[in-house]
This record gives C-alpha cells, structure tokens and sequence, in this order.
C-alpha cells in the first residue's frame, strides 16, 4: 500500500486505513522501531503481561516460596528497627 506523510505541527504522520488497523489487530498504542530504511510498526506490550496467571500456576504447583533461607536478625533488627 502506498501511502503520504502528512505534516502534523512539526512532526509528521502517517494516515492508516481503519481496515489496515483492523486486520493486524493495532489500537491506540502502538511501538515503533527504525531497522534500516524500514518502520517497523507493532503493538504496544504489556509490561508484566501474565505474570498473574504465571504466578497463579506457581502457587497451584507449590513453587511460590522463596528460595533463600530465613536470615537471622541483626542487632539492629532487634533494637533499633520499630514497625
């Protein structure tokens, strides 16, 4: 498909057809990569996108405990630490 640069402010843009859009599942945001002469043009990631269920299978197989063993208190965890 060809396309123009639009000038927006000083920036410039590029109109998308909504079918386009609608076709490579693309919403409001959006990442954007330069890889040679190339735009590379892909959906936004979700940061920590699953983590939820990834914990969730942990704790159903039992592997949501902490690896290191229990530190025993230090001088000041024992005087001067108040909660």
């Amino acid at each position: 498909m060809k396309t123009r640069i639009v000038r927006i402010g000083n920036s410039r843009g590029l109109r998308l057809p909504k079918l386009l859009l609608d076709q490579t599942g693309l919403s409001d945001e959006v990442e954007v990569e330069a890889q040679g002469n190339h735009l590379i043009i892909r959906a936004a990631r979700a940061p920590r996108n699953g983590w939820a269920e990834a914990f969730a299978e942990m704790a159903a197989a039992d592997e949501d405990r902490l690896l290191d063993p229990e530190l025993p208190p230090t001088p000041f965890d024992r005087h001067d630490w108040t909660w």
